[in-house]
């Protein structure tokens, strides 16, 4: 049964190359490489209208844009967030000099849960950092409410959570600032890539100085910046995945439903459920392997890799159980009793627009044995 080719948790899609060619041939006229040139500022546009956002400040990749979030805020002291998420979401808080503080997550939606922040604030607490964990939307009324009434700034690690809209509206727009990847793995990708999204005209000025060493003109640095700036040719691919976007995200709900249907009834699996107030981007398919299936999660995880499927264990190791984390308080296994419980049973299932049905079908009988 192993399958021909590996198939991976995720796969970029790659237009034809036809299409990207006279993409390329006007950047080679003009010769304006990087530095906001004319694919840059139309991609910028043309991605906050598809959005559903005010403004959207594009970066070479999503890490700086987390990292260049923290500066444009001055956020210091300690910062709330959770410990299951990429590495990314914490390391942005070290390359700052921050101290992150782990709390709990919800068992149902795996992000940060809101009744575990509050006891977890302190006077050094500045910000709170919360994950739409898998695109679903954290509680973003109860979290602001803390962060109101505690003075504290909210920046959303939107990673997964591209044009996920939420009681009919961008998830985008809550908080001070949302931060967006387009890796080569995202449902929008630019090769690697990604944006912060803010809601005010100064706000993005302040973060397109800080993403360019801090020159506000020729002569004159503002800020500390960094190079975080988007080429060309990333741009230029952007705007040729925004024509295609559409289809790749309905091509993704329709194999999220054939895994539904097919699990629906396995004792031992269940499946993240999709809340009825948002619009899913489909972005992953986590599913969570408990004590009543027939094998353990990562015994199942090597019966598909044996068969030429890499799904992930994504996220596992929890953030806080690496080597960089671990010695925090907040890292505590006994503070962290869901997140470590979930580390433990989830597994992520391909999911990408190029996947075949009877790909699917394949992973499908694997896992019902």
């Amino acid at each position: 049964m192993t399958s021909k080719k590996p198939i991976y948790v995720t796969q970029p899609f790659v237009p034809p190359l036809e299409e990207f060619i006279p993409y390329l041939e006007e950047i080679w006229e003009r010769k304006w490489l990087t530095n906001a040139g004319p694919f840059h500022q139309k991609l910028e546009k043309d991605l906050a209208e598809y959005l559903g956002v005010k403004h959207l400040a594009l970066f070479t990749n999503g890490t700086l844009a987390l990292i260049t979030a923290l500066q444009t805020l001055r956020i210091t002291g300690e910062v709330i967030t959770t410990p299951f998420s990429f590495v990314a979401t914490a390391h942005s808080l070290l390359w700052n000099n921050i101290k992150p503080v782990f709390v709990d997550i919800d068992p149902v939606t795996l992000n940060l849960a809101p009744d575990k922040i509050e006891s977890a604030i302190t006077p050094q607490t500045t910000a709170i950092l919360p994950v739409h964990c898998y695109g679903t939307p954290c509680d973003v009324e109860r979290i602001q409410q803390i962060a109101d009434t505690y003075g504290l700034k909210v920046i959303y690690d939107a990673a997964h959570a591209f044009a996920v809209r939420h009681k009919g509206e961008s998830l985008l727009n809550q908080g001070d600032l949302s931060i967006l990847s387009f890796h080569a793995t995202k449902v929008f990708n630019t090769f690697e890539g990604g944006a912060i999204v803010c809601p005010d005209v100064k706000t993005k000025q302040r973060i397109d100085y800080l993403k360019n060493f801090g020159f506000a003109d020729e002569v004159t640095v503002v800020a500390p910046g960094i190079n975080g700036k988007m080429n060309e040719v990333q741009a230029a691919f952007g705007l040729l995945q925004l024509k295609h976007v559409d289809n790749l995200i309905a091509r993704r709900r329709d194999i999220d439903a054939c895994y539904r249907q097919a699990l629906a009834d396995l004792k031992g699996i269940t499946c993240l459920e999709i809340p009825d107030d948002m619009e899913s981007n489909f972005s992953y398919f986590p599913i969570m392997v408990d004590g009543n299936y027939p094998i353990s999660r990562d015994a199942l995880y090597q019966k598909l890799r044996d068969n030429g499927i890499f799904s992930r264990r994504y996220f596992y190791p929890l953030i806080s159980d690496m080597p960089m984390y671990r010695g925090l308080p907040s890292a505590a296994a006994s503070n962290l009793p869901v997140a470590k419980r979930v580390s433990k049973q989830v597994l992520c299932l391909p999911i990408y627009p190029a996947l075949k049905r009877e790909e699917v079908d394949m992973i499908l009988r694997l896992i019902r044995g």
